[in-house]
């Protein structure tokens, strides 16, 4: 691997150039440690890997840029869309101020996340089906952690799945991934039609969708 840096206005960031004999193409990303990782062919030249930085450098400060983003939006205790910081006690479990959330280092913090988000979740999930604009089976809840998705619709056992993380966030965005799921119900694709029927529910959920990418 080949280290270099990039400077965005007096800071540096490490790149760190991978080549394998298995790719073809160049693919650059931002890492959320902020590491620019390039991995790229084992016969491109430095030289042509430091021009594609130069030209990519608008775009990589926007990745960088939506990496620290997201550090700030995960930092301390965030729950139903608000922030806390943390202060560990022993005298309690978990108790909330209006900053700061006082927590029990032995306190199994998944635990309760889960345990809260199974009624949130449930509660919110029974009001965006009944307020749904098409008939559709009432589905089985899911709720488990997961990288990539915020949420999952099998439509052949009518079950969706909420990623455990939204109960972090802001309910407007749990309504939004609820309401995508359910429409995945009338459409297994994501289709024009798949994406009317979502605006039929809720018309801004574009605004909730780009929001999300900061999460």
């Amino acid at each position: 691997m080949i280290n270099l840096k990039l400077n965005v206005d007096g800071k540096y960031y490490d790149i760190i150039i991978d080549k394998k004999s298995t790719n073809k193409n160049t693919y650059i990303r931002v890492k959320p440690n902020l590491t620019i990782l390039v991995t790229t062919g084992r016969f491109t030249s430095n030289k042509a890997i430091e021009k594609l930085i130069k030209e990519n450098y608008d775009k990589l400060v926007k990745m960088i840029n939506n990496q620290e983003k997201k550090k700030e939006n995960n930092e301390g205790f965030n729950y139903l869309g608000k922030q806390y910081d943390i202060v560990y006690v022993e005298y309690c479990d978990i108790s909330f101020g209006n900053e700061k959330v006082f927590l029990n280092r032995k306190f199994d913090v998944d635990k309760w996340y889960k345990e809260q988000a199974k009624k949130v979740f449930l509660e919110h999930l029974n009001t965006c089906y009944e307020k749904f604009s098409r008939n559709i089976p009432y589905p089985d809840l899911k709720i488990r952690k997961m990288k990539s998705r915020w949420g999952v619709c099998n439509t052949r056992t009518k079950t969706v799945t909420l990623n455990l993380e939204l109960i972090k966030r802001d309910t407007k965005y749990l309504d939004y991934v609820i309401i995508h799921e359910l429409s995945h119900l009338i459409y297994a694709d994501h289709s024009t039609h798949f994406w009317s029927l979502v605006s039929e529910n809720m018309p801004e959920y574009k605004i909730y969708r780009k929001e999300m990418k900061e999460f």
